[in-house]
């Protein structure tokens, strides 16, 4: 049984006991929390169920793990010749979340 759920502007396939890393979300860490944008939910029997574009009646429970930072990612910017250098970095802030279980 699995799903695909879309939170923070992207899609995930997710299953239970599944860990994800996902864009910040609200909430302490060991707090529950719900995703309700189900796009796609297939059970264990074969039979698929496809959103146009949501699912009702589906929802994905999980619980949160910890929060943190990826890692840093730098944009360096050249010009050749005129001594022009730009840099600056970037640390995405993440959530990881372990799902719970899908109800259908």
């Amino acid at each position: 049984m699995f799903a695909v759920i879309k939170t923070g502007g992207k899609q995930y396939r997710v299953a239970a006991n599944d860990t994800i890393t996902i864009a910040s979300l609200e909430g302490e860490a060991g707090s529950s929390v719900t995703f309700g944008d189900v796009l796609l939910f297939a059970d264990g029997a074969g039979a698929t169920q496809i959103g146009a574009p949501l699912l009702s009646g589906i929802s994905v429970t999980g619980e949160i793990v910890s929060h943190g930072r990826d890692a840093k990612v730098i944009a360096f910017k050249k010009r050749r010749r005129q001594n022009s250098r730009r840099k600056r970095g970037h640390r995405q802030h993440h959530t990881v979340v372990r799902i719970t279980g899908i109800s259908a």
